[in-house]
C-alpha cells in the first residue's frame, strides 16, 4: 500500500492529536470506576474457582493481558479464546469459575454464545463492554459499562482508546484483589524468576 506524501509537521500533529484523545480517554476512567467494582471484586475473591477472561480481536489482547496480571498479582487467571472455548476448551471451565468478557459492542457471537452455555452451568459471568443493553449486559451476572471519549477510537471504529479505557479498569480490579489478598511483592517474584524482574530479585538475594 503506498502511503500519501505528507509533510513533517502533518505527521506530528496526527501523532499528538492521536496521544491527546487517548490520554483523554484515560484520564476518563477514574470517574467510571463504582459499585460494580466492588461487586466484581467480591465475586472473585468468594469464587471456589479460576478466573476464565475472554476476548476477541484487539479485546482478546487485553483479556490476555488482564489473566496475565491477575495471575502475577495473586489471582489466578487463565486466557481462553472463544472460539477454541467453542470447540471444546469450554470443558476446561467449571461451575465454580468465574468468566470476565471483554466486548466493546457486546455483540460477539462467539463471547454471547459461550457465556450463554456457560450462564446454564452455573459459571458466574463477568461482563466488560460500552452497551448497557447488548447481548453481552443481558447475559452477564454484573456488567461494567464504560466510556470511551470521542475520537479516542477513529471512527468509533478501530479499538484504539477503547482497550486503554479497558486495560485501565481491570488494572484498577487487580490492585483490589491484590490489597483484599494480602499480596506482596515477595509472592509476585516467587513465580516471576526470568526478566528483569527475576534477575533482579537474584542479584538482591546475592548482595544480601
Amino acid at each position: 500500500m503506498k502511503l500519501q506524501t505528507m509533510e513533517d509537521n502533518k505527521i506530528l500533529q496526527i501523532a499528538r492529536d492521536g496521544a491527546r484523545l487517548e490520554a483523554r480517554a484515560v484520564a476518563c476512567v477514574e470517574n467510571q470506576i463504582d459499585d460494580s467494582v466492588i461487586n466484581v471484586a467480591r465475586l472473585i475473591d468468594q469464587a471456589r474457582g479460576k478466573v476464565i477472561v475472554v476476548g476477541s480481536g484487539t479485546s482478546g489482547t487485553i483479556a490476555r493481558r488482564l489473566a496475565h496480571l491477575l495471575s502475577v498479582s495473586g489471582t489466578p487467571g487463565v486466557f481462553v479464546h472463544p472460539m477454541d472455548a467453542l470447540h471444546g476448551t469450554m470443558g476446561a471451565i467449571e461451575g465454580d469459575d468465574v468468566l470476565i468478557a471483554l466486548s466493546k459492542g457486546g455483540e460477539s457471537d462467539e463471547i454471547n454464545s459461550l457465556c450463554s452455555l456457560l450462564s446454564e452451568q452455573g459459571t458466574t459471568i463477568i461482563g466488560i463492554g460500552e452497551q448497557s443493553e447488548s447481548t453481552l449486559a443481558r447475559l452477564s451476572d454484573v456488567f461494567v459499562c464504560l466510556h470511551t471519549a470521542d475520537g479516542a477510537d477513529p471512527e468509533n471504529v478501530l479499538a484504539m482508546g477503547s482497550t486503554l479505557v479497558t486495560a485501565i479498569w481491570g488494572d484498577a480490579l487487580a490492585r483490589v484483589l491484590m490489597a483484599m489478598h494480602g499480596w506482596t511483592v515477595d509472592e509476585s517474584i516467587r513465580i516471576h524468576p526470568a526478566g528483569a524482574v527475576g534477575k533482579n530479585a537474584i542479584c538482591s538475594q546475592h548482595e544480601g
